[in-house]
């Protein structure tokens, strides 16, 4: 079986090593192919200003390169690998407190989510949101995916053929290739996503601009380090937008530099973010980075927080990201391609959920394909793996939808363990 993932990104990589942690071997020695192709050299460090092209786009999480992993994104990383989880938190910072305050400066709202979760939760309910780089993320996963399993080509269109395999065609005019298994991991502008609408001209549910746009980045702590508490994440409001900041690393003497369950003593970097209303989306050909920098401190000229007066101060606006999201879509699956992600749910930064869901993605449609090819016979898997695929992805939406007031305590792999027990009894009543 031959299985092809569209996008080297975060979900790209997690998908990569669930298929190799849970796809069992298959019969007489055969193997699953697994490759990913990427069109950006993954091995290179660059900016995300150099891979924008035309509009430049957010998906989920805090613009400026910073991200947030709820406790339900964190299980699914520990599931995957203990050692990979501890890379996350090392790379990152804890930050069960959050802080929401007025721009003249009072707290309007402080929480502290660990302390909402009862005593006896499962360890995995009891970790707090990791706050960190995009990038220190991507590279946790990146590193133990193998180099011989990457292909670095940009993908100029997907097929999905429903009498026989699926095939990608590339923007260097290269031989197409062809895969049981697509999977679309290719973020907010999806390219595998049209395959499932061959016969829509263009996107039918294109990416939607929220008319708002965020800049951001990191500075040094040094200078703001006694203002800003230990575990927060810190919002600021007000009447022409908001600002938020926390500390994106923690001290390397910590000794709790790797656990999801503490508090460490913070690192060098601090990540910062502001949001606010633009009703046109910008271009890379509009931005005005100086312009930007200068409305920047204007907007913020007497916020009362002394953390923000110390950013707007001493930053330089790298890039811009614009607020957008995906409407529903109808399906995520069509002949073998199977959307995740960002490329089948763009959220909202606001959500605080866009990393984890799209881990609780990739685990759920893992877990539900293994599941279905187990129980299948080796004939079965030769012949139509796309039947088996076509089962998975049936159940895979109805795993992704939790409710509110259950999100960060939600254990995917529970829910599918409960969905399949469910089939397999269904199968025995029959």
């Amino acid at each position: 079986m031959k299985i092809a993932i569209i996008g080297g990104g975060i979900s790209g990589c997690a998908i990569y090593l669930l298929l190799k942690k849970h796809l069992q071997p298959l019969p007489a020695g055969k193997q699953y192919s697994i490759t990913i192709y990427e069109a950006h050299d993954m091995n290179k460090e660059t900016k995300s200003s150099e891979r924008a092209k035309g509009l430049p786009h957010s998906a989920t999480l805090t613009v400026g390169g910073g991200l947030g992993v709820g406790p339900n994104g964190l299980g699914v990383l520990r599931r995957l690998d203990e050692e990979v989880l501890r890379d996350v938190v090392r790379g990152g910072y804890v930050t069960p407190i959050m802080i929401m305050k007025s721009k003249g400066g009072q707290v309007l709202v402080r929480a502290n989510h660990g302390d909402a979760l009862p005593p006896n939760a499962a360890s995995e309910h009891a970790m707090s949101t990791v706050a960190s780089s995009r990038h220190s993320i991507w590279r946790a996963l990146r590193t133990r995916v193998s180099n011989n399993d990457i292909v670095i080509k940009r993908v100029s269109q997907v097929v999905a053929n429903p009498d026989g395999p699926n095939t990608i065609e590339f923007v260097d005019g290269s031989p197409p290739i062809e895969a049981d298994l697509i999977i679309g991991a290719d973020g907010l502008k999806s390219r595998v996503k049209l395959a499932l609408f061959p016969e829509a001209e263009k996107d039918p549910y294109p990416p939607r601009y929220e008319g708002l746009v965020g800049v951001g980045g990191f500075i040094s702590a040094s200078g703001v380090r006694d203002h800003v508490e230990k575990g927060a994440m810190n919002f600021v409001f007000g009447g022409n937008g908001f600002f938020g900041y926390f500390f994106s690393e923690s001290a390397e003497s910590s000794p709790y530099r790797d656990s999801p369950h503490h508090i460490a003593d913070p690192g060098e970097r601090l990540a910062w973010w502001s949001t606010y209303e633009v009703s046109e989306c910008p271009t890379t050909a509009t931005i005005d980075k100086g312009a930007i920098t200068r409305q920047l401190q204007e907007r913020h000229r007497g916020w009362g927080d002394p953390v923000i007066q110390e950013i707007v101060q001493s930053l330089e606006v790298d890039t811009m990201w614009p607020t957008w999201t995906v409407p529903p879509l109808p399906t995520w699956e069509r002949d073998g391609v199977v959307l995740v992600g960002d490329a089948a749910h763009a959220l909202p930064p606001t959500s605080g959920q866009g990393c984890a869901q799209a881990l609780e993605d990739v685990e759920a449609f893992v877990l539900l394909l293994s599941h279905s090819l187990q129980n299948a016979d080796q004939e079965q898997i030769e012949a139509n793996p796309k039947s088996l695929v076509k089962t998975a992805a049936r159940f895979f939406p109805n795993v992704m939808f939790k409710k509110q007031y259950s999100v960060f305590t939600y254990n995917v792999a529970d829910e599918v363990k409960k969905m399949t027990d469910i089939c397999y009894l269904y199968r025995l009543w029959l």
